[in-house]
């Protein structure tokens, strides 16, 4: 025994062999399978944006945590079928789920029975950036403003149809926002995706979409589409000049969504620490940075506490959106 040193206690002793059983239990989860790939679902399908940023941060993870980083598409249901697959995975440290706020917020909202409860079934590990959502009209659409993409269906009867990523989505509420606004008879068309509903708008077969800016940011700077408004208390940095639907009189629309990465409940903390540390040093990046941001997100690292209180507030504040909306899940 060190010389001024008490002697252990039992309750001591209690808690040493806890943390060292957790700690072994990390490590061997890791371990036992010390090349095997890391999972990294995602609930749209390939060429959509949430698909380009998981490919994206997956390649650095790969390099900071040694083993392979692969991006499991598990497209459906504005992510429900991902957000299942999280829960029926090991928490054994190779399976994340990287989402934005839909999944993990919204479904549990307007759906009855998601087959997933956040917070039950999934562990927040970090935040790592936040986007807006906007309105974009399509090649073929004269419009270029809100106001001229109503003027525009006003001459068309006051009828239009407008694609949205998946139903009862914050973009399928954001339509009938501008409905009430406006008053025009314009109905959301749910797609299985930001992508195919992409093809539709470049295709001419709908007039407007909305979904991300991310989402749109390629098309919009290329010429092939036109981003007309987005949400947001601010301009988007990568948008300067497209006005917030605040500017332009709907109010409502300021708290930005959210990205980030969950991992089954149970996930010893030990392992989750890991990843968390090494999604930090990826998102320090510059070029990460610069990517993500060209791309049209604000990026904003979270670690799990913070963006644990970030997930809790934001889901609080649609609750209250999606009630007084009248909406009746599902």
């Amino acid at each position: 025994m060190l010389w001024g040193m008490a002697p252990p206690t039992p309750t001591s002793l209690l808690r040493r062999g806890l943390l060292a059983g957790l700690f072994a239990l990390a490590c061997g989860a890791l371990q036992a399978q010390p090349n095997a790939p890391i999972r990294l679902l995602v609930g749209f399908p390939p060429g959509g944006g949430t698909d380009a940023i998981a490919r994206t941060l997956a390649e650095k993870l790969k390099d900071q945590l040694g083993v392979p980083v692969v991006v499991d598409n598990r497209a459906g249901a504005g992510g429900q079928i991902a957000a299942q697959a999280l829960k029926a995975a090991p928490a054994d440290g190779h399976t994340f789920f990287l989402s934005h706020d839909h999944s993990i917020s919204i479904l549990p909202l307007v759906t009855k029975n998601p087959g997933f409860d956040p917070a039950v079934d999934f562990v927040p590990v970090a935040g790592f950036a936040t986007f807006a959502n906007a309105l974009a009209v399509s090649p073929g659409t004269p419009a270029r403003s809100l106001a001229e993409y109503v003027a525009f269906v006003q001459s068309q009867g006051g009828k239009d149809t407008i694609g949205v990523p998946a139903p009862a989505s914050i973009p399928e509420f954001l339509v009938g926002m501008i409905a009430s606004k406006y008053k025009l008879d314009v109905q959301a068309a749910p797609y299985r995706g930001s992508a195919p509903m992409m093809a539709d708008m470049l295709g001419n077969q709908i007039k407007a979409g909305v979904a991300s800016v991310p989402d749109f940011i390629e098309n919009h700077k290329a010429g092939k589409l036109r981003v007309v408004a987005v949400i947001g208390d601010r301009r988007q940095a990568v948008l300067p000049d497209v006005p917030t639907f605040a500017e332009l009189g709907i109010a409502g629309l300021e708290d930005l969504p959210y990205y980030g990465l969950f991992a089954p409940a149970g996930t010893p903390q030990p392992v989750l620490d890991r990843f968390n540390q090494a999604l930090a040093r990826v998102i320090a990046m510059p070029d990460v940075r610069e990517h993500l941001a060209a791309m049209g997100l604000t990026v904003a690292y979270q670690p799990q506490a913070a963006f644990a209180n970030r997930v809790r507030g934001y889901t609080q504040s649609w609750d209250r959106i999606i009630k007084a909306s009248g909406f009746v899940a599902k």
